[in-house]
């Protein structure tokens, strides 16, 4: 059974391996910002979870053509903290801005999937579904730690400026929650998605 991976994450990539999957990889090239503002314009602003499965179902469908046999995963995660959504922060004045605030606090991480049944090169079905994971971060944090992480670039490109399986992770106090919510994609979720649409997990298992 195939599954196709529409993202360009290597957190997400590294965590399907993990659990043996090996995807095949597609960039959906979608302008989120975009996406987002269309879904706004004129109503009242996205909430992190509307906005995670908003943007994963644009992803997964984004890829959808001939070719493609077998499943098409989307994916979006979105940091929450004080009723705020944080997605990446591009820059290291912003990431560190984020680490500073966030420093000895806690926020949820929201992790959106959207996948689509293509098999025989035709869409049929999809199956969503969001995941929540509460993280704590570290309180004593110093002032040249953050420099030092943010310094690395890794922060500048993940949703809420930290990651918990490379270099972020020793800033990270506490999870609660699936910890692979975290990382970007709910692997336990995932499973459950691919039960609704009557697949069994191990028939994923490709890698050795």
């Amino acid at each position: 059974m195939r599954l196709y991976l529409a993202s360009t994450s290597p957190a997400r990539l590294a965590l399907l391996r993990s659990a043996g999957i090996e995807p095949v990889l597609l960039s959906p090239g979608v302008d989120e910002d975009h996406v987002v503002r269309d879904a706004e314009h004129g109503g009242e602003p996205l909430g992190p979870e509307a906005m995670v499965r908003l943007l994963a179902r644009a992803k997964a469908e984004a890829v959808q053509g001939d070719g493609i046999d077998g499943f098409i995963l989307g994916g979006d995660s979105a940091f929450v903290l004080d009723e705020v959504i944080y997605g990446k922060p591009h820059t290291p004045h912003v990431a560190a801005e984020r680490w500073h605030a966030q420093r000895g606090r806690t926020g949820q991480l929201y992790s959106g999937h959207w996948l689509i049944d293509h098999r025989n090169g035709t869409a049929g079905p999809s199956a969503t579904a969001v995941s929540v994971a509460s993280v704590t971060f570290a309180s004593d944090i110093s002032d040249a730690e953050i420099d030092a992480y943010v310094a690395t670039g890794e922060p500048l490109f993940v949703a809420g400026a930290f990651t918990i399986d490379s270099l972020g992770a020793p800033f990270i106090s506490h999870i609660d929650g699936d910890p692979s919510t975290v990382v970007g994609l709910s692997l336990p979720t995932l499973r459950s998605l691919f039960r609704e649409l009557g697949v069994a997990w191990p028939t994923l298992w490709n890698r050795a």
